[in-house]
């Protein structure tokens, strides 16, 4: 059933008509100052028929197919290579240190550790791109996304 114009509108189909506003700004139909001037009057609206009113100059917009929504499968991918890439740099900074490790431990035990100046630093680097979620993987990067 279609709402009468002089239904009262809620705080979802105030946030509804300012999604499709913001697909029609993305799209070059408004400028910002008619963006910004619409958004204003969209939740200043207490009926549906104003909110109509906001919009009846513009087509219907299908906001399941917004740049946003199709973006979400290739963010998800490129995040799957993060995780990898990270993985597989802690994998080698794990063997790395082993490896330096026993041959400290085979060449001169109770020395000077020399061991934490290759997997410090380098441990350090990894952190902090772990942190902040840095692309370890060694992929260019795409520049269609």
């Amino acid at each position: 059933m279609a709402a009468a114009p002089e239904m009262r509108a809620s705080d979802g189909d105030r946030d509804r008509v300012a999604g499709e506003l913001r697909e029609h700004a993305a799209q070059g139909r408004l400028t910002m100052e008619e963006f910004s001037e619409r958004l204003e009057l969209v939740y200043q609206s207490r009926t549906y028929g104003e909110l109509q009113r906001i919009t009846s100059d513009l087509p219907s917009t299908d906001l399941a197919a917004t740049p946003a929504k199709a973006e979400a499968p290739a963010r998800a991918g490129r995040d799957d290579a993060v995780r990898k890439g990270l993985k597989a740099a802690w994998g080698s900074w794990a063997m790395v240190v082993a490896i330096c490790t026993v041959i400290y431990l085979m060449t001169s035990p109770g020395d000077y550790f020399w061991p934490m100046w290759v997997g410090g630093p380098w441990g350090v680097i990894l952190l902090i791109g772990s942190i902040f979620g840095f692309d370890m993987s060694h992929h260019p990067p795409n520049k269609e996304q």
